[in-house]
């Protein structure tokens, strides 16, 4: 981890950013100066004017993606600020570009100011196709992303929320399918209740999840927990079906699945062993998992996948938003709305065949050339269906 961490330092100061503007006219003559600028550029100018929908046409706005953050959640380093955020939007960026070739632009807010960040997003919202949120603190994130999609009409998306979720439903479809369990009837155990556990949670039900519990530092989070926070206390009226309190621990006895989005080394191979036969263990704390994989397995897990590039079925938001971006983009989406994210789920686990199933391939890999296209397509006709598409 060491060396992957020095030779990635040293790589950026070799790059000195990894994006860069590159024009799509040439400019070599007076007549091309003309017609990209003026006095030919008045006329396009004109068209928008009178049809603000023609921005899509004669701009690119119709493939420009806003990667928007505060700073205040970056990876695991948490609250370090807009101008040290930049290096990981700019990689979101560059993910954009090179699986599903939209351009994105890496913007990094100067305020965690819930009211600031709205309105600084909303008055830049015309420049863009679609805004991708990124590593913005909960609960603050809810609030900003709900605020947004209301007064928006484009795409809002807080990857680290409704990303993580896609993919996980993706692997966990899968998984029980190699189990031969229904998703309506397992048990499903979520540590961490921030941004990321709140959403998976949220689209396990709705892709047809019963029985939820959902936990964090303080154990499991039960209606009227003095520790739950607003978010918290609006899942716990939808999960936990059966009053359960205690500790992950306690949780953990008899449960069929277990997602973490928390922190290492918070589950023992004891505790998995208490799980019900063929667990299903997804540990996606980065760079440490809440267990490692080896000892997943030695307490009993059937099925393990991580955040990880160096294991098994990884558990990657690559998988996700460059596709879902991608069917929004080109149906010019008005939202992502439930029913494209349930159709991304689909469409993400339905390219592991079913010959190819297995223990160690339960998602495809984050560098699947498939993957994007098989997504937008899903994303697309969902958007169509539902009837948020524009186009």
């Amino acid at each position: 981890m060491s060396n992957i961490s020095e030779q990635s330092l040293q790589k950026h100061y070799e790059w000195k950013g990894k994006i860069e503007v590159v024009t799509r006219c040439g400019i070599e003559s007076r007549e091309d100066l003309s017609l990209a600028y003026t006095p030919g550029v008045a006329q396009p100018c004109l068209e928008i004017q009178k049809d603000i929908n023609k921005s899509y046409e004669l701009t690119r706005r119709s493939n420009l993606v806003a990667v928007i953050t505060d700073g205040s959640a970056v990876l695991g380093l948490g609250d370090i600020g807009a101008e040290a955020g930049m290096p990981v939007m700019e990689g979101k960026c560059a993910l954009f570009k090179a699986f599903a070739d939209i351009d994105a632009f890496p913007l990094c807010i100067k305020s965690q100011d819930v009211d600031e960040i709205v309105r600084t997003v909303y008055l830049l919202s015309g420049s863009f196709g679609g805004i991708n949120l990124e590593d913005i603190s909960a609960p603050r994130c809810f609030e900003i992303e709900r605020r947004l999609k209301e007064i928006c009409d484009i795409p809002v998306f807080h990857d680290d929320q409704h990303g993580t979720a896609i993919v996980v439903a993706a692997a966990l479809l899968n998984a029980l399918k190699v189990v031969c369990k229904d998703i309506k009837n397992v048990k499903i155990v979520i540590n961490g209740a921030g941004s990321a556990g709140i959403s998976i949670a949220k689209h396990l039900l709705n892709m047809g999840a019963k029985n939820i519990v959902m936990a964090d530092r303080f154990g499991v989070i039960y209606s009227g927990k003095p520790e739950n926070n607003t978010a918290q206390e609006e899942m716990a009226q939808i999960t936990n079906i059966y009053g359960e309190q205690g500790s992950l621990a306690d949780a953990l006895a008899g449960a069929d699945v277990f997602i973490g989005v928390s922190a290492p080394n918070v589950v023992s191979a004891k505790t998995v062993s208490t799980m019900a036969t063929d667990a299903i263990v997804f540990p996606m704390a980065n760079p440490t998992p809440e267990i490692s994989r080896d000892e997943a397995l030695r307490g009993g897990a059937r099925i393990v996948g991580t955040g990880r590039s160096d294991y098994p079925n990884q558990i990657n938001n690559v998988l996700a938003f460059p596709g879902i971006f991608r069917g929004a983009l080109d149906c010019r989406a008005s939202c992502i709305n439930e029913e494209m994210k349930v159709a991304a789920s689909y469409a993400l686990a339905s390219l592991v065949s079913e010959d190819e199933l297995c223990e160690d391939y339960i998602i495809p890999n984050a560098l699947d050339k498939r993957v994007a296209s098989a997504v937008a397509e899903a994303v697309r006709t969902a958007a169509v269906a539902s009837g948020v598409a524009r186009r």
